[in-house]
């Protein structure tokens, strides 16, 4: 399971509720994608979601 470095944050479970109501089980993936980032004067390569990675351009 993708996981992301920064947050922490991982996919989600639920069910699926078409018009019958009938329910089945469904995983949301996160938008985990390989980045390099700079840390401690040094280019590291993590995997970060989506969120994080705007979140690190702003910075």
């Amino acid at each position: 399971m993708a996981k992301c470095a920064g947050c922490g944050k991982g996919p989600q479970f639920g069910n699926n509720r078409p018009w019958s109501k009938k329910a089945t089980r469904t995983k949301w993936s996160i938008n985990v994608q390989k980045v390099k980032v700079f840390e401690n004067g040094r280019s590291v390569s993590k995997k970060l979601c989506s969120s994080c990675i705007k979140t690190l351009s702003k910075v």
